[in-house]
């Protein structure tokens, strides 16, 4: 096996005080997102989503394979059937398999099986980890550690799409296979997330209950 290709890396180093002023900056500025469920109709340039796509392409991942496909949706008519088929497994959910703990763990969210956003908000971008790739020669190529890679992938798309000034709400009906079906996407990729973005509504409100965050103590260890 060949050695592989080096190249030097692109680091600027920054003193502890700009450091801890930088860290405190995005701490700040991360304190204030907010998962929306109240979206306007107002238009996202393509150009903005693609960039933070890009961002989230960046992300640290296994053997640098990149397991991921995002599949950003702003048809009409797309969402519609999203919505559809989105709303039909929330149902079954909460009338059949949500047990009474989790329904109580929710419950100061507010949320219920109605998912009107899903329509609302100008994108939602399906997110995809990919298990393997089938390649050109008719070898498959395997992927690694796909659901971690991708998850962070998916936090780093978040954080994006919040920097640029967008709101965004982490979606996950289950099952998601219609996902594949109705964005003509292979098996081979699972249906992660089903982010939503656009601008909050006029008026917008946020749970009291979703304010409160863990506390470092609570959340950290140190050894």
């Amino acid at each position: 096996m060949d050695a592989p290709t080096m190249t030097p890396l692109e680091f600027s180093s920054l003193s502890p005080e700009q450091m801890q002023v930088r860290a405190n900056a995005f701490y700040r500025e991360m304190r204030r997102r907010r998962t929306v469920r109240e979206f306007s109709d107002r238009a996202v340039p393509r150009e903005l989503i693609e960039t933070c796509l890009l961002t989230a392409g960046t992300a640290p991942n296994g053997a640098n394979l990149q397991p991921w496909h995002f599949v950003a949706v702003s048809d009409p008519a797309c969402k519609r059937r999203i919505r559809s088929a989105a709303e039909s497994e929330e149902r079954e959910f909460y009338d059949q398999r949500a047990t009474p703990e989790w329904k109580e763990a929710i419950a100061p969210l507010g949320t219920d099986a109605a998912k009107p956003f899903l329509e609302t908000a100008p994108w939602l971008i399906a997110i995809f980890a990919v298990n393997h790739r089938d390649l050109p020669d008719g070898r498959r190529q395997q992927m690694y550690y796909p659901k971690e890679s991708t998850g962070i992938a998916t936090g780093i798309l978040v954080t994006a799409l919040h920097q640029a000034g967008l709101a965004t709400l982490t979606h996950t009906p289950s099952p998601m296979a219609f996902l594949n079906e109705i964005l003509g996407r292979p098996p081979v990729e699972k249906p992660f997330l089903l982010l939503v973005v656009g601008y909050p509504a006029v008026g917008a409100q946020v749970p009291e209950a979703a304010l409160h965050k863990k506390s470092l103590a609570e959340i950290a260890t140190f050894l």
